[in-house]
């Protein structure tokens, strides 16, 4: 399930986000690389051990934890420290898959990666080139959202991001562990519960088949659910 989750910053908070970075020190990506990935990374990042990627990491998480649509697609357990990357021209990131294990560098907790996020916080004419391609069941897709938008993915995807050609693209990426293991039974649940939020908007939370399909859902999460 690739799913899109729009305006996780607004305007302004992007501008202010990308005011600190462009005052940061960034370092060579492959520092946070894998065995496989190392052979086909290219772009820089922020320290993820600073102070600094602290700092703005907490900012994302505040807005993305309030994110209605967010927390019905990912239904989360546990994040990842936000991490921030940017690309310049010649820049890439080839083909790969992520880490299934990743260790907060902060509290050296390890967590599964179920599902990866991209967080644009360049705008799409700022640069040429940098598309988010990711493999699903569905084929081939090509992402290149507005900033402050995001996408979110399930983590055994194939993905890359293609050469930038002009300007620079920046964005935060991270990883999460969802309470529900299985990207099916994720998907499922996201439909059931874009569903019921349509119907208790017609019919009211108080409808006889709101209420039933309410509890379903929540009787399917604990059916699933690893907590």
């Amino acid at each position: 399930m690739l799913i899109t989750i729009p305006q996780v910053l607004t305007k302004a908070q992007v501008q202010t986000l990308r005011a600190d970075l462009e005052t940061s020190p960034w370092q060579d990506g492959r520092k946070t690389a894998g065995a496989q990935s190392q052979s086909v990374k290219l772009n820089q990042q922020l320290d993820p051990e600073s102070a600094e990627a602290a700092r703005l990491g907490e900012q994302v998480l505040r807005a993305l934890t309030n994110h209605p649509l967010f927390l019905s697609a990912a239904l989360p357990l546990r994040i990842l420290p936000p991490m921030f990357n940017r690309y310049e021209t010649g820049e890439t990131f080839g083909v790969h898959v992520d880490n299934a294990i990743r260790v907060s560098p902060f509290t050296q907790e390890r967590l599964r990666a179920d599902l990866s996020m991209t967080l644009f916080l360049s705008e799409p004419d700022e640069y040429e080139g940098g598309e988010l391609v990711i493999e699903d069941h569905y084929g081939t897709q090509e992402v290149k959202l507005s900033a402050g938008d995001m996408v979110l993915y399930p983590s055994t995807s194939l993905h890359e991001v293609r050469p930038v050609t002009s300007g620079a693209r920046i964005s935060s990426f991270f990883w999460l562990q969802s309470m529900i293991r299985s990207n099916e039974h994720r998907t499922m649940l996201f439909d059931l519960d874009q569903t019921i939020q349509l119907l208790t908007q017609r019919l009211g939370v108080d409808d006889a088949e709101v209420v039933r399909l309410t509890g379903i859902y929540h009787n399917m999460i604990r059916l699933w659910s690893e907590v």
